[in-house]
């Protein structure tokens, strides 16, 4: 594979779109599909190209933050990315954040301008501080010294992310409200996004340690770990459920065979990584049927 197309890492890609789909579908249900217009499928792709760039920024990042580290440099249990196995230069790396910073800048700027008309009232000077936040989440998951994927908060962030803040935002950009219940079901996508993150950082324990890195999984240990992990998944399913949102039960055989998966496997866990990510894009879809 084009080492540059590996350090996009494209399977994460679907997962970072889940909450936009959610909170655009919650949206598109009250608004009445059959009203949408263009501009409310304009302001969606635009929030999709952006939720896209912002991913492919973090995994620049995480894998620039990581190199420099040291910490990707004995990684068996997956491919080695393009900085690990020499076929891409750091020089080369920086262009490509520098290149997806400025598309996420350029893609969100013109979303709040197409959803509020302007860059300057007090609802886009929210969404540009919220975008800068996303941006320096992006950014600084593990790169630089103030890194927060080191100290135990990459869960947090994600949480925050991928799932309140995409979701509300998607639904507020479109609906310029946003109420209890879209948080809530932002809260409920939102977990299964931090479960990819814990069973990445469970595959990756034992080496996080051995070089410093202070994941929540680390913290938890193997067990405590696992435990958080069925915690999280539990959780999405109950308040999607509790919210009315029936159809995400249609995702329980898979949730359950890929819990007991993690529970009796230590080693190809990588393998579950798609499982889950497509899953969780699949329950977004599901919570609006």
């Amino acid at each position: 594979m084009n080492p540059y197309i590996q350090s996009l890492r494209l399977r994460t890609l679907p997962l970072s779109v889940a909450g936009i789909i959610l909170g655009a579908g919650l949206a598109g249900a009250e608004f009445g599909f059959g009203n949408c217009d263009s501009h409310f499928l304009l302001v969606f792709v635009l929030a999709v190209l952006t939720a896209l760039s912002l991913q492919i920024l973090s995994n620049l990042s995480n894998e620039l933050g990581d190199a420099q580290k040291g910490t990707d440099a004995n990684q068996q249990e997956r491919a080695a990315y393009g900085l690990q196995s020499g076929k891409i230069t750091i020089r080369q790396m920086k262009g490509m954040i520098g290149l997806f910073l400025g598309l996420s800048v350029l893609f969100g700027s013109v979303l709040i301008y197409s959803a509020f008309g302007a860059l300057w009232s007090i609802q886009s000077l929210g969404f540009l501080f919220l975008g800068l936040l996303a941006v320096c989440g992006a950014v600084f998951y593990t790169l630089g010294k103030h890194n927060y994927g080191y100290i135990g908060l990459g869960d947090l962030g994600v949480f925050l992310f991928f799932g309140l803040l995409s979701t509300a935002g998607a639904y507020y950009l479109e609906m310029q409200k946003v109420s209890w219940e879209v948080l809530w079901c932002g809260a409920a996508i939102g977990a299964p996004c931090v479960g990819v993150l814990n069973l990445n950082n469970i595959r990756d324990m034992a080496n996080d340690r051995a070089h410093g890195k202070r994941t929540f999984a680390s913290m938890l240990g193997p067990t405590g770990a696992r435990v958080y992990h069925y915690s999280l998944l539990l959780f999405s399913l109950t308040t999607f459920i509790c919210l009315g949102h029936y159809w995400v039960g249609l995702i329980v055989p898979v949730w359950a065979w890929h819990i007991r998966y993690v529970g009796t496997h230590t080693e190809r866990l990588d393998k579950q990584m798609p499982v889950l990510m497509f899953s969780t894009l699949a329950v977004a879809i599901l919570a609006l049927i």
